[in-house]
């Protein structure tokens, strides 16, 4: 196992081993920290030498589930299995019937705004979302490791015949890559391989891939990413790190302020939103008394806490607010995996 590290100056080093880094932090040479589940160290002292290695995070898009490794030369640090953000089109589509059913109404409303975005040049808010997912778990990775190089598996929308112009146009895939492509090469070295590939590499070396593409192992989709990962920086041909790393979006209901159904007395009662009053807001890393690790997932009128397992199981609607301590705000949720490659 290998521990992120940070030199004092903020600077991304090459990671670490576990021993090295609770020695150093034995003797107050570091300060340890989580970051999203990752347990790194932060230099107390100033370091003269920060040579870095190649570092390149291969990443294996999905429609369901999608792999992402971080890589050297020498080393694999982590496989991520990331679940694909792919239900805010739905929350779209729901937010406009609403809105259109309230113009009906007879009650007073506003006039409608002129659109800001007309002659600009955007992606759906679906297809943003989906590849600014991937974009942001760069960032994070980049803020763990000295990440130089990011190789991805190119996948290509379904060719009609006498219309390939029009799908890579017009195609929410095609316009989402390219756009995501663009945002990678403003910071980081972008190679592409096709799927076939993908698959000769992983042929090559003996690696076999799983047909349940749901289930959370390494051979799952994690494999896919470290072929891509050891084609760009080469190295040992066989993973010997198979642990992953599961994360998921946080499915927060900003696009649904009030709930659907109304109460009595003919009023929808407040439903989205991420503040929570009291300076507390919505998933938020808690510490509890008798639940330990757990997340704020919202508070009912009388100000008693919803808590909820990092998993999203929900443990008790009744928490006070002296029975847990706030520890940080979380950009996803996050458990980790197996090691089996099964």
């Amino acid at each position: 196992m290998f521990v992120p590290v940070k030199s004092k100056s903020s600077k991304q080093l090459m990671p670490t081993h576990a021993n090295k880094a609770g020695m150093l932090i034995k003797k107050g040479l570091a300060t340890p920290y989580w970051s999203n589940g990752i347990f790194c160290i932060r230099l107390n002292y100033a370091t003269e030498d920060e040579y870095t290695q190649d570092i390149v995070v291969g990443v294996d898009p999905g429609s369901k589930k999608e792999g992402l490794s971080v890589k050297s030369e020498a080393h694999t640090y982590l496989n991520i299995q990331a679940e694909a953000h792919n239900k805010v089109a739905k929350k779209v589509a729901k937010r406009r019937e609403l809105r259109r059913s309230r113009r009906s109404r007879k009650c007073p409303n506003r006039r409608n705004k002129k659109n800001r975005n007309a002659g600009k040049e955007k992606l759906p808010a679906g297809t943003r979302a989906r590849w600014d997912w991937k974009l942001r778990i760069l960032d994070w990775l980049s803020k763990l490791y000295p990440v130089t190089h990011v190789c991805v598996e190119d996948i290509k929308a379904r060719t009609i015949e006498r219309a390939k112009k029009w799908n890579q146009s017009f195609s929410p895939l095609e316009v989402g890559k390219q756009w995501f492509y663009t945002a990678i090469r403003k910071r980081w070295q972008l190679l592409t391989l096709q799927g076939w590939e993908t698959k000769e590499i992983r042929d090559r070396l003996g690696l076999k891939k799983s047909s349940n593409k749901l289930s959370e192992t390494f051979s799952a989709h994690c494999i896919d990413s470290w072929c891509l990962a050891y084609h760009t920086v080469g190295g040992v041909s066989m993973p010997e790190n198979t642990d992953i790393f599961s994360i998921a979006p946080i499915p927060i209901k900003r696009r649904c302020l009030h709930r659907e159904q109304e109460s009595k007395g003919r009023q929808r009662n407040r439903y989205g939103g991420t503040v929570l009053g009291k300076g507390l807001v919505k998933n938020t890393l808690i510490k509890h008394a008798k639940y330990g690790l757990t997340r704020l997932a919202g508070v009912n009128a009388k100000g008693f806490f919803s808590i909820y397992t990092l998993e999203g199981k929900r443990l008790t609607t009744g928490a006070k607010r002296n029975d847990f301590r706030v520890l940080t705000r979380l950009n996803f949720n996050y458990r980790s995996g197996h090691s089996s490659q099964t």
